[in-house]
């Protein structure tokens, strides 16, 4: 019996919930499809953005680097001086050889093309600057009976058995020490 003013049970439990699941099944199949539409684009909007192109240090400004096919990704870090200094490099290369028109035919600009310049350009066909990684040449060396006798596992038990007593041994030499010369 329930006691008190407490409400009758009455549990809603006919809502069919099998309507309101939200299944992500075509996951694989959306991002298949988004990296297809982002080729496709790619190949449509060429040569801009030219590759992983970031201005950075090369003394090219955002608003510039966005007129003249140079992605700018601002949650860039550079994790290295070599790889700032490849890509400040490649910059470099790219506004060297790269050329603008001007917006009009009669008016030229500073940073515009001259009319020679002008008059040979040729279209880039393929990838634009592609990132060329030299792959370092591996060493052979013969196996010698040391080198198959060693236990790679036993040395490093051992090392982390002397680093996690070193303090220790540290101590009781120094105690050692102290006893030697009373």
């Amino acid at each position: 019996m329930v006691k008190h003013n407490n409400v009758i049970p009455n549990g809603h439990f006919k809502k069919h919930w099998q309507n309101y699941v939200k299944t992500w099944f075509n996951q694989p199949a959306r991002k298949t499809r988004r990296r297809n539409a982002r080729q496709a684009k790619a190949v449509k909007v060429f040569p801009r953005p030219a590759g992983r192109l970031r201005p950075q240090a090369a003394g090219i400004t955002k608003k510039l680097a966005a007129t003249i096919g140079i992605a700018v990704d601002h949650r860039r870090r550079n994790r290295s001086l070599e790889g700032l200094q490849a890509n400040v490099q490649r910059l470099k290369t790219f506004k060297a050889k790269l050329v603008i028109f001007p917006r009009r035919a009669r008016k030229t600009k500073a940073g515009d093309s001259t009319p020679e310049e002008l008059a040979t350009v040729t279209e880039v066909q393929g990838p634009v600057l592609p990132i060329i990684r030299e792959k370092p040449a591996a060493e052979f060396v013969k196996v010698t009976e040391e080198m198959k006798s060693f236990n790679a596992y036993d040395k490093l038990r051992d090392e982390r058995t002397n680093k996690r007593h070193l303090g220790a041994r540290l101590k009781r030499a120094a105690e050692a020490e102290k006893e030697e010369k009373k």
